[in-house]
């Protein structure tokens, strides 16, 4: 039996945001996909919400090899969108894992977990940027994912794009099915904001990793381990 894991960046990021955790998952064996929430061509970024990009993933996941094994992983801001694509897939499903990830029951969006001080600034940053009309968030600098090494830096920030306000203030949408799907919540330290109790209130079991929010770049080996543990 073949695992695949789907792997769902977060925020301000792409696929790219996976590329040094890939090779350590295909050499134990198991396939990815790597789904791009970006919005593709010239349409109107600003419109862009949660929910359209739970349904980039719902496709990632009906392009799985029948009788894989699936585990879908979601990172930072994914975490709402691979549980809201779980609930419309829920036999598509076998784990969910989420990475430092934003979690919470029907309704919720990112913006209602993050605390006002969170909100109160993103929505600053959004209203102040150059680009459009207050619905684009610019991306932060890689310190503010934990990234601060000079050699990570350098390759992380002119890949930072900018995020579309509307997928954090978006509530996500549930009926109940993801709950029956078991999970991991991989929480790093230390911590930025409380994403273990995020996932212990959905009854996930909970994993420390020690590295920053970006742990993908920075300890991508103790990452895949967690990972390929994760399903067992």
């Amino acid at each position: 039996m073949t695992t695949t894991y789907v792997l769902v960046h977060g925020a301000w990021h792409g696929p790219w945001a996976w590329e040094r955790l890939v090779p350590l998952l295909h050499a134990a064996g198991a396939r990815t996909v790597t789904p791009d929430l970006g919005v593709p061509g010239d349409g109107d970024h600003g419109d862009h919400g949660l929910h359209d990009d739970a349904r980039t993933v719902v496709a990632a996941l009906d392009s799985v090899p029948d009788g894989d094994d699936v585990v879908l992983v979601g990172h930072s801001y994914a975490g709402l969108v691979v549980r809201e694509a779980a609930d419309a897939r829920p036999d598509a499903v076998d784990h969910l894992v989420l990475v430092d990830g934003w979690a919470g029951p029907d309704g919720a969006g990112l913006f209602d977990l993050a605390p006002d001080s969170f909100a109160t600034a993103v929505r600053a940053a959004a209203a102040a940027s150059p680009d459009g009309d207050g619905r684009m968030i610019p991306a932060p600098p890689p310190a503010a994912f934990g990234i601060t090494g000079a050699a990570d830096t350098a390759w992380l920030a002119p890949r930072l794009v900018p995020q579309p306000l509307r997928t954090f203030t978006e509530a996500s949408r549930l009926r109940g099915a993801v709950d029956a799907i078991p999970g991991t919540a991989v929480h790093c330290r230390p911590a930025t904001y409380p994403f273990d109790r995020f996932g212990a209130a959905l009854g996930y079991r909970t994993r420390a990793l020690d590295g920053p929010h970006d742990v993908m770049l920075t300890d991508a080996e103790p990452l895949a381990r967690l990972l390929l543990e994760a399903p067992a």
